[in-house]
């Protein structure tokens, strides 16, 4: 986490976040998706909770319904805002407002070429986005699984692509 305000270490001046909807969607047993991150993209091949950018305009749930129609092909029936975080990525400092989705209509696309997984903790995929640990930690805590291993990302990769 990185408090936006604060000069980076590296010199560069403060830089205002790009603001992303995140979508946790939870089953009834439990178990929650996560996604690849697409060819193309940063982080091509690590695994996240689906979500995009918050286009001009947009809430965070009108970003959120675009987001996982453009990307899983579904339709958000309800979403709860949940927790923020924000991430200073090498390409990108993002503030990520995550929500919990526990009903949505439609068989899930995956309509960027990505793959899907439904996961419980300790989650079985790896390597895990930088942005994706806080959730899995909060998944945790309100499981009361703070001792379980949850994964742990790879080291940064520096940026390749949009």
């Amino acid at each position: 986490m990185v408090d936006p305000d604060e000069p980076r270490i590296d010199g560069e001046l403060p830089r205002l976040p790009v603001e992303v909807a995140v979508g946790v969607l939870i089953k009834a047993d439990g178990s929650f998706l996560l996604t690849s991150r697409p060819l193309g993209k940063a982080y091509c091949g690590y695994w996240e909770f689906p979500g995009g950018k918050i286009e001009s305009g947009e809430t965070v749930h009108d970003a959120l319904r675009r987001e996982l129609n453009e990307e899983l092909g579904i339709i958000i029936e309800s979403a709860q805002a949940w927790k923020e975080a924000v991430v200073d990525y090498p390409h990108a400092l993002v503030r990520l407002s995550f929500c919990k989705v526990f009903r949505w209509s439609g068989d899930l696309q995956m309509r960027e070429g990505q793959a899907f997984s439904w996961q419980t903790l300790p989650v079985q995929l790896a390597p895990i986005l930088p942005g994706t640990l806080p959730v899995l930690q909060w998944l945790a805590q309100e499981r009361d699984l703070q001792q379980q291993p949850l994964g742990e990302p790879l080291p940064q990769e520096p940026f390749r692509g949009t």
